[in-house]
């Protein structure tokens, strides 16, 4: 079985949106990309850290879904990550209201030995240092390298997230860091100069327009799935690459056809994801779940023309 490595938070979020607000729920770059991948054939791997106040219940939730949480690290006198948060009206925008790195400020992440050869390496959002330090201690040259990343370390640590970017193979990033990043308001010219960076494959995330895949001169795009009402956008991105990284390691293909699949992937998950707090929806979907909605993406983008000459 194909194994997969994500290295990222798990957190505790407080969030409110128009249709409501939680109290502390599970959160974190690392839960949201593992209980995605976990819908596929794979043995995937969490990397993280947690105090001593993170419930076992969360981490009986990732056992059952086939995660190894052997190398999340327990600080029992310390606390866990907490973010929070207050999205605006349209959804797309946030403040945040609060977060404490707690027991995260110090964390270094160790990649357990067995999966040191993982077929794909997710590293969720960290300070580019750390995941630089992630990447030493990978021994397969052939593991593909996802890297998720956002503006505040281009704001903070540019130089140390241009040498991380140099030795990754896909970069998922949202429009608007593209745009920071490269200086380009055109995707295209953005994508391109990503590339040029290193990465073989640029994944650039619109939120609710969908998401595109760059690979030298082959441009995919995907639509996101129409939804009657989001809940909650948070942790929707992760749960995109989640779906894309888990598809890619269970089929073993990293050709561009193949990286267009695990974009509808990463597509169809992650709308699973917003339409109920946090990780709500991600804990009890099935693949049948998956499997339909998979065929509603499929219905909404084709269409059959008679082109003349």
């Amino acid at each position: 079985m194909s194994k997969l490595v994500i290295v990222g938070t798990v957190a505790f979020d407080a969030v409110e949106t128009p249709f409501g607000k939680t109290d502390k729920i599970l959160g974190g770059s690392a839960s949201y990309i593992g209980l995605s991948a976990s819908q596929f054939e794979i043995d995937s791997a969490i990397v993280s850290v947690v105090g001593g106040d993170f419930p076992q219940n969360y981490l009986d939730l990732f056992s059952n879904r086939n995660i190894d949480i052997s190398s999340i690290e327990m600080i029992k006198n310390g606390k866990t990550f907490f973010w929070s948060g207050r999205y605006h009206n349209d959804m797309n925008t946030r403040d945040t209201l609060a977060t404490e790195l707690n027991v995260l400020e110090n964390f270094q992440p160790i990649v357990p030995e067995n999966y040191k050869d993982a077929k794909v390496l997710v590293l969720g959002n960290l300070h580019p240092i750390v995941q630089s330090s992630v990447l030493d201690q990978m021994k397969d040259a052939s593991t593909l390298v996802i890297l998720d990343t956002m503006n505040f370390w281009m704001d903070h640590a540019l130089n140390d997230l241009l040498d991380v970017i140099k030795r990754v193979d896909v970069i998922t990033i949202n429009d608007e860091e593209a745009r920071q990043l490269t200086g380009e308001y055109s995707l295209v010219t953005a994508a391109k100069k990503i590339h040029d960076m290193g990465p073989e494959y640029v994944v650039i995330k619109k939120g609710e327009h969908g998401a595109l895949l760059f690979n030298g001169a082959n441009v995919f795009f995907a639509p996101a799935l129409p939804l009657e009402s989001v809940f909650d956008p948070t942790g929707a991105g992760d749960t995109f690459a989640g779906g894309f990284a888990g598809f890619l390691a269970q089929t073993e293909n990293i050709s561009f056809e193949n990286m267009k699949k695990a974009v509808i992937y990463g597509s169809a998950l992650a709308s699973f994801c917003v339409e109920k707090f946090g990780t709500e929806r991600l804990e009890s979907l099935q693949f049948e779940a998956v499997r339909t909605r998979l065929k509603a993406f499929k219905d909404l983008t084709r269409f059959e023309i008679e082109l003349t000459s």
